[in-house]
């Protein structure tokens, strides 16, 4: 196997060496930041080697939006997690309405893992004569509608803001809250930090440690009014008051599609990079039938259209990276899961094991089995980097990075293998980094360093521009770093 390779490795060699190299860019600078495949940032050529895209397990139904004040209108969760500690906030709304309307209110969950999770008696709101409820904002409408918190990583945010939040519809605008334990809330201003859109549905924000402002992704339309397809727009801004003047997304040559939520938060180990994890909604594209309907529950108003969850990405700017344009989670068994505004991704992913972290989704809405579900992922799973038993490769762009030694997050088959060499920027072989110096790195691990004739040391070329080239056989690399 290594003659045939070493052979094509020599192929690969002269075309690097002439057209791949003819233009020379500036090097990416990576410093040690993990760089994921959601992604072509870094990726010069592919030869037998693909882009893969993989999907979350169920692992099922971890909250049920069972109490009077929630119900099958309940939607919009939002997850922080800090420390091993859990918190969800979602809107509560027991029967159907018009956006923004006075029974919608914002619940509370909270966890030690992410898995079990239970409603606190706050006994912050009195609802229907009592205190003994999991609500931090009520009469607040249409505040309530899409409240959305995040817990702010400004090293310059007040300890008692460390909790900040955004809610509004286009009538109100996005109205700014603060908290210090992110149950009690307190509004910045009576009137609204942004006007500038739509926002029927969960508009989103955080602070960006890449980009060092506070971002909001906000519901918008492509074309005039509410004709064309839902999309996203974006604002930034350095105190959460004044925001600058709203840019739409871009999402390259891809077809526009509706997406009713786009979830866009930075991935918490990889935070230059935010992750869109949002809900394609499919307008008058009717699964269930009226007598169907009619046996599961269904509100009448909300069983014509369908949806699922779709994955794209950003590097901060105003333009998303799809490179998948198939369902990310695709709708579950059963025609519960084909209803209106079903299959709606909480925001933010979070690790709940050592190798796992979880996505959430809202299943079974406008029906009074409506509840959050929980999916699972390895560490880093988004996709991969893959090449089937015959093997396959990838050639870098040029880049710059900092650090002493190279980590993998991979998995192999136990025929398979990855090997790594490292080239300087016009493409040749750098002494003791070869592909022939290279151990085969073989087995299934969410960390291991890369050795090169028995030493893993890279810190010669820390701060230099250099190439990557990775042979994989019957393996998926996840993800990489520098460090």
């Amino acid at each position: 196997m290594m003659k045939k390779y070493l052979s094509h490795t020599l192929i690969i060699l002269a075309f690097a060496s002439s057209e791949a190299f003819g233009q020379k860019a500036e090097p990416l600078q990576i410093g040690s930041d993990r760089e994921l495949f959601v992604d072509q940032y870094l990726i010069e050529t592919l030869d037998k080697a693909r882009v893969t895209l993989h999907h979350p397990e169920d692992r099922g139904k971890v909250l049920d939006f069972d109490k009077p004040w929630e119900g099958a209108f309940s939607a919009y969760v939002t997850i922080i997690e800090k420390d091993g500690f859990f918190r969800a906030y979602y809107r509560g709304v027991p029967t159907a309405g018009k956006d923004g309307n006075s029974a919608e209110v914002t619940c509370y969950a909270e966890s030690t893992d992410g898995i079990h999770w239970e409603k606190p008696v706050l006994g912050i709101y009195e609802i229907e004569g009592s205190k003994d409820n999991n609500v931090i904002l009520a009469n607040a409408a249409p505040i309530t509608h899409n409240f959305s918190p995040f817990l702010d990583s400004n090293p310059a945010a007040k300890p008692n803001e460390k909790f900040k939040a955004l809610g509004g519809t286009s009538k109100s605008g996005l109205v700014a809250f603060t908290s210090a334990d992110g149950k009690n809330w307190k509004k910045v201003q009576e009137e609204a930090v942004f006007t500038q859109g739509v926002f029927d549905s969960q508009n989103v924000s955080f602070w960006s440690e890449e980009e060092q402002v506070y971002v909001c992704y906000f519901r918008s339309w492509t074309g005039k009014g509410y004709k064309g397809f839902r999309s996203v727009s974006r604002t930034t801004s350095e105190d959460f008051i004044h925001w600058t003047d709203p840019e739409p997304m871009g999402f390259g040559n891809t077809p526009y599609e509706h997406l009713y939520t786009q979830q866009t938060s930075p991935y918490f180990r990889a935070p230059h990079i935010y992750l869109a994890i949002g809900a394609r909604f499919m307008p008058d594209r009717k699964v269930v039938s009226d007598a169907e309907a009619e046996k599961l529950g269904v509100n009448p108003n909300y069983y014509n259209d369908c949806s699922d969850v779709i994955l794209m990405s950003s590097r901060g700017g105003n333009h998303y990276d799809r490179q998948f344009m198939e369902s990310f989670i695709r709708p579950g068994i059963g025609l519960q899961n084909w209803v209106s505004r079903s299959n709606y991704p909480a925001l933010n992913v979070v690790q709940t094991g050592e190798t796992e972290m979880s996505i959430y989704v809202n299943q079974d809405y406008a029906q009074p089995s409506a509840h959050l579900r929980r999916y699972a992922l390895r560490l880093d799973g988004f996709a991969s980097l893959s090449a089937g038993y015959e093997g396959g490769e990838m050639l870098t762009k040029s880049f710059i990075f900092k650090g002493e030694k190279l980590e993998l997050n991979y998995s192999t088959s136990a025929a398979g293998e990855i090997r790594i060499e490292l080239l300087d920027e016009n493409g040749n072989k750098i002494p003791g980094y070869s592909m022939e110096e290279a151990q085969p790195v073989i087995g299934n691990e969410i960390s291991r360093e890369v050795y090169w004739n028995g030493s893993s040391d890279v810190s010669e070329l820390s701060g230099k521009p250099i190439r990557m080239r990775v042979y994989l056989k019957d393996a998926d690399l996840f993800a990489f770093r520098f460090h």
